[in-house]
């Protein structure tokens, strides 16, 4: 996995960019439990392209395994938007889920 963060990086650095590279590269880093990191691209991720539900929810989850419950929260709240808006009823849900555990 740590092959993949390397290539992701190298593709980065040579001056690509995109929503799809930066949430590849969050994933890959949340995946290696290194949240803190994979943070930062999401929210490039989304700041890139505000309506990929997938870019929310995981940043969502990311938040929430660094211990920011309401940063993780108002990633959900925005995925939902997101989601709706895009017809991506699942990944609305799912956030809905991940919300009203967050809210207990």
């Amino acid at each position: 996995m740590s092959d993949l963060v390397e290539r992701l990086q190298a593709m980065l650095a040579s001056g690509r960019d995109g929503a799809p590279l930066r949430f590849g590269l969050g994933q890959a880093l949340h995946k290696l439990g290194r949240a803190a990191e994979a943070i930062a691209h999401l929210e490039q991720a989304v700041q890139l392209d505000s309506g990929y539900s997938a870019a929310w929810k995981l940043l969502g989850r990311a938040r929430a395994d660094s211990g920011d419950r309401a940063g993780a929260g108002e990633a959900w709240r925005q995925g939902i938007d997101a989601a709706t808006q895009r017809g991506d009823k699942q990944a609305a849900r799912e956030m809905q889920v991940f919300l009203k555990r967050l809210e207990r």
